[in-house]
Parts: C-alpha cells; structure tokens; sequence
C-alpha cells in the first residue's frame, strides 16, 4: 500500500462527539412539529429531501456535461450522492452526525439552475435590477419555501442546522435582509464572522473532494482531458505513478479508476488527521463552541494547495474548454430568453409562478426549477428555434 494512504488512526464506530451537532439539541424548525417516533430530527431531514421534487430534478440538471452528451457524465443527482458518501465516511470517525452531513450534501445543489453554473451566471444577469441570483440562497428557498407538499406550511420545514449548512455562501445584502426575517437565524454568521456546525463545514470539503475527483473522470471519458495533461497536475501524477509501479501490466479505465481511488483515499484521510488535530488543540465542548471558533474541518496546509491546483486546472483545461464553452453558452442563452419570454408572458408559466405578485423572482424561481431537457423544451416551444441540433 502507498505510505501517503496509510492512516495514522484507526476507525471506530464510537458516539457522538460532544462537538458534534445532537438532534435531541437541535434549534429546531422553524414551525413546530411533533416528534417522529422512530427517527431523529436529522434522518427526518434526509428523508424529507429525498422525497422532494427538486431533489429527484437533479437528475437531469448538468454538472459539467448537458444531459444528452452521454449516460454516464455526472449530474447534479450522482454528485450529491457521491458528496453525501464522502462526507459519512469522514463524519463517521470524527464523530459527528452522520444523518445530519448527509441531508446536506444531498441539499446542497437543490437550488441550481440548469445549464450548470453557465445558467446561474445568465439568471443572476436577468435578476440584476431585483437583487440577484445565489444557487446557494435558491437552494434555501427550496427547502423554505418552493416544495409544496405539506398542509401546514411551504416547502420542507427542515431544521436550522441542515438549513445553516445549505446556505454555505451568502452575500451581505441577501444576508442582511434573511436576518430581519429570522433574526439570529442562519444568515447570522455572514454578518457576524462565525462559522456553522462541524458537519455543515464537513459537506462543504467533501463538495470539492467530490468534484475534483469526478470531473476528472469525466473529463478523461469525454476525451477533453487525457492522462498525459493530467500528469502535470502533481496531485494526480503521484498517485498515477503509484498505480503503474504497482499493477504495470493494467490499462485501460482501471488506471484511472484506481489513481482517483487513491486520490481520493488520501486526501478523506488528510481531512481526518488535520480536523482531529485541530479538534484536539481547541478542545470545544459542544456544537455552539465550533460556531465561535475558526474553521475546523480542513485540508491540511500540502494537500490544501495540492487541491487548489488542481482546480486551476480543471478550470483552465476542461470548464474553459471550447467544447463545454459551446455548450454551455447555448444554456447561458436559453435562460435568458426564457427569462424575457416569462416576464413578457407570465400565463405561460404553471399557475402558482404566474400568478405571483413579485414577478421578476416568480419568473427566477421557475427557471431555477427546471431541469436541462425541460428548458429546452419550453425554449423551442416559446420561440420556435432549438439550439442543439
């Protein structure tokens, strides 16, 4: 085995850590519910999520490749699954929740546009003048607000702490005006310098382990990347090279397999050693002592910068790449002449969109909502022109 994958710890399914986020402590949601009888108020969360609409969507709203390039690219879906297992595999030895990392991950993305990050950047243009657009601040009102499926209340009434970890970024305006509807509530530590819970931290490394790692896949299956670019990317080239040593007789997809494998084992193990260290020296004696401390769940300083890296490369060689550009420029498009067709003509909207009075967000939050294939769709129906051949 190679050194750099062998932990210094072993694993134990012991409890929960004082630290660590306790549905029996949980802040609560924000309209009173009943205990369930037989789940915590976490799994509740979870299982509230998978159930929802937005979530089973995801599986045809783009990560990197639009839907109709390939079966087997990654979507927002397979990446929020793959998010919520790295995070339960690093949750669990540290000792936090488990029920709780894993509603966030699967969360996390509930409120991105189609058409990837190409959509959002087109839709925050559109909503410019009408305070903007945030997938992360979308993926809150999901959850608060958009699902419609309980009597009592809209959306998912989930509890603050998968809500303060779905909110991972927020800008000063959007925070300050979340804190005058629920003062001290999530929004809070944007404007104060806290941080969330242990878990919510958690989700949001594990959100870039992921994507690094499959991006790559992906990039290779697409053939816009190759093993010789990757090469130059130290963080790959290592753990190639480790591959080859050890099995110089294999070829093919296993090769790569087997070099993200390893990448991926040291750098969940890297995370493990460096939190628990950091755990050990601040010693915090419960979930509200994390939200006052600096980050906690953290890459340690080598492989931080390894990662990052790697990220200026995927940036550089694949998300800027001619033919993801195309793509995604044809999306950047399509949100966008939705977006005038919606205002212009609201009734073309399903019935709780258009009639809304604030029009400019009803029309945001629909577009928001829909998956890749189902924009286009209503792109070709509402102008008559289809951009993909």
């Amino acid at each position: 085995m190679d050194k750099a994958l062998q932990p210094d710890f072993t694993y134990e399914a012991g409890g929960l850590a004082p630290y660590a986020s306790n549905p029996a402590a949980s802040r609560g949601r924000r309209f009173a519910e009943p205990a369930a009888p037989t789940r915590n108020e976490f799994q509740r969360d979870r299982d509230r999520i998978v159930h929802s609409a937005a979530f089973r969507r995801l599986v045809y709203k783009t990560q990197v490749f639009l839907n109709h390039e390939g079966d087997l690219f990654r979507t927002r879906l397979t990446h929020s699954l793959e998010v919520a297992q790295l995070a339960r595999s690093i949750a669990r030895p540290l000792g936090l929740h488990e029920d709780l990392v894993e509603a966030i991950a699967l969360a996390h993305d509930l409120g991105h546009t189609p058409f990837g990050h190409a959509g959002q950047d087109a839709l925050h243009d559109c909503m410019a003048a009408h305070g903007g657009f945030e997938h992360n601040l979308q993926s809150l009102r999901v959850v608060d607000f958009l699902e419609l499926r309980y009597p009592q209340f809209d959306g998912l009434n989930l509890t603050f702490e998968t809500r303060e970890g779905i909110l991972k970024h927020c800008s000063p305006a959007n925070a300050r005006h979340l804190e005058l509807a629920e003062p001290g509530g999530v929004a809070q530590r944007f404007l104060t310098g806290g941080q969330p819970g242990l878990e919510a931290q958690l989700a949001n490394l594990a959100d870039e382990i992921a994507y690094n790692a499959h991006d790559i896949d992906d990039g290779v299956r697409s053939g816009l990347l190759t093993l010789e670019q990757l090469d130059a990317v130290p963080l790959f080239a290592r753990h190639h090279q480790s591959v080859l040593r050890d099995f110089p007789t294999l070829t093919g997809r296993r090769v790569l397999h087997e070099t993200i494998r390893r990448m991926l084992s040291e750098q969940v193990y890297d995370v493990i050693d460096t939190t628990r260290a950091a755990l050990q020296a601040l010693q915090p004696a419960s979930a509200q002592e994390v939200r006052r401390a600096p980050p906690l769940v953290r890459f340690g300083a080598a492989t931080r910068a390894q990662s990052d890296e790697l990220k200026r490369f995927l940036f550089r060689e694949l998300y800027r790449h001619p033919q993801v550009v195309g793509n995604t420029s044809r999306g950047r498009q399509v949100v966008r002449e939705l977006f005038a067709a919606y205002l212009a003509a609201p009734g073309e909207m399903r019935a709780e969109f258009a009639e809304r009075p604030d029009r400019e967000r009803a029309v945001a939050d629909y577009i928001a909502g829909m998956t890749d294939r189902f924009a286009a769709r209503e792109h070709e129906r509402l102008t008559g022109r289809s951009l993909w051949p």
